[in-house]
């Protein structure tokens, strides 16, 4: 037969993944504020149903100059005036340069409830703590390393 089974994101039973959104970048940003400023880092997705869940995961090429630094990454619901998904403080994880710079890859992941049919953006955001001297930098892929946030809507 050629019938079709065909189903829609109401049919799909609470925690079905309903569609996935990825988005990549290799811009460098350099980050000198201890406010969360944007990466250029983003990704956008439009839930089906109010009481879905968005599951956001990141992983960023993080490096820092200063000794005694953190670079901190975090997620904003929105731009960095938006929803922080993370910890104000700390965020989400952080790179930390002891006695020379420091290079790693940092990553987040969060469960959001954005009760909302309407596009939503989602924005990784980096600040720079702790240096007891010099100027601090901190820089998103610094040798056009490629960083990534991905978003999957989950039935709710």
């Amino acid at each position: 037969p050629s019938s079709k089974l065909s189903l829609s994101a109401a049919d799909m039973p609470t925690g079905s993944v309903l569609q996935v959104v990825n988005a990549t970048s290799n811009t460098s940003a350099n980050i000198t504020n201890s406010s969360y400023q944007t990466t250029g880092l983003t990704a956008t997705i439009t839930p089906s149903s109010t009481s879905s869940k968005i599951l956001v995961s990141f992983s960023a090429a993080m490096y820092n100059n200063v000794n005694n630094s953190h670079a901190i990454a975090s997620v904003f619901r929105g731009t960095t005036s938006g929803t922080n998904l993370g910890n104000d403080n700390g965020g989400f994880s952080s790179s930390y340069a002891a006695n020379t710079t420091s290079k790693n890859v940092v990553t987040g992941t969060v469960l959001d409830t954005p009760a909302t049919t309407s596009a939503t953006t989602y924005t990784v955001a980096m600040k720079t703590d702790g240096a007891t001297s010099g100027s601090v930098s901190t820089y998103i892929n610094v040798n056009s390393e490629v960083s990534t946030i991905t978003l999957m809507e989950i039935a709710g």
